[in-house]
């Protein structure tokens, strides 16, 4: 299966399944086991100092000899160094989100690395395909963390019609079901964020997996939104307050500061009534917590199945 996938071949990877490369939780643990399980591990950058970036980077190399990847986020302040880092290291893709990485492009080629960045609209996808991008992730709405505005499910078949890249779908995407709808829509792979940070690998909290096991479908709220950086969110007391912040007219500054600090506080310390427990919205359809290669083949052999399943409705 997947011998002759697009995406497969451009990465040299067995499944087209790539782990969402998420802030604080998307380490060299996670990532390695991943790509070791078949699919992309992706090493979340967030706001990285580059030594640390590096420091991931390098324990990635060592528990695994599949590619990964780094997911960069064009609005660190960090972002040139830890560019330099991914030169540095001949990191094979890098995914990127929250701005154009048109000017880090050559010298990401000239190492072979592929260049991969999330989008959340087709404007942004032909603008960024453009600039010699390998592939785009068109990422929808029902994704955990910073979203864009439209659903994955008119979001990804647009984006295929509009680029001549391959086309990663994500957002919403938690078991076979979705794979296979991901494929119907035109995608040649997948992005999952929420489905891995309940596995074993992740460093995540237990009080984090927790609360993201007893996620129902209308859990999340979305914060943010009169900054013009919504980020979708299990809702608690810091939503709530954030939310009445929002309504009564305050300044990106008095926002800025309540959310500072807030994803490490959920991730890291298990504080998940005050901290940000960043979790896509399909995390209703979690129940357990399993390593990542059951994931996977869980994941990967559930797929023959869904397309008979097609077939046999559509006679």
């Amino acid at each position: 299966m997947f011998e002759q996938n697009e995406i497969c071949k451009l990465l040299s990877i067995k499944y087209p399944i790539f782990q969402g490369g998420m802030a604080w939780i998307g380490t060299a643990e996670l990532a390695s086991a991943v790509s070791n399980a078949g699919g992309l591990g992706i090493i979340g950058a967030g706001h990285m100092p580059p030594d640390v970036l590096r420091a991931e980077i390098q324990k990635a190399k060592k528990w695994t000899d599949k590619p990964f990847g780094v997911n960069i986020m064009l609005m660190s302040p960090f972002v040139k160094e830890v560019m330099q880092v991914v030169v540095d290291e001949k990191v094979a893709v890098v995914t990127t989100g929250a701005g154009n990485p048109g000017e880090y492009i050559p010298a990401l080629k000239e190492i072979g690395s592929k260049v991969i960045p999330v989008v959340a609209s087709v404007a942004l996808a032909k603008r960024l395909v453009r600039t010699g991008v390998d592939a785009v992730i068109a990422e929808g709405t029902e994704s955990g963390g910073h979203i864009g505005d439209i659903t994955t499910m008119a979001l990804v078949p647009q984006i295929v019609d509009a680029v001549d890249v391959p086309v990663i779908a994500a957002g919403g995407i938690g078991d076979s079901r979705g794979i296979a709808a991901a494929f119907a829509l035109g995608a040649k792979g997948v992005q999952m964020g929420s489905r891995f940070v309940v596995s074993k690998e992740c460093i995540a909290h237990e009080n984090y997996k927790k609360l993201v096991l007893k996620a129902k479908d209308r859990s999340t709220v979305v914060t943010g939104r009169s900054t013009g950086h919504p980020v979708r969110v299990l809702g608690n007391h810091l939503t709530r307050e954030y939310l009445e912040l929002e309504k009564n007219g305050a300044s990106i500054e008095e926002l800025e500061k309540l959310g500072a600090g807030k994803l490490h506080l959920a991730t890291h310390e298990g504080d998940v009534d005050h901290g940000s427990v960043m979790i896509g919205q399909i995390s209703g359809m979690f129940k357990d917590i399993k390593p990542v290669e059951e994931i996977i083949r869980d994941l990967v052999s559930g797929i023959p199945g869904i397309i008979d399943t097609i077939k046999e409705d559509c006679k």
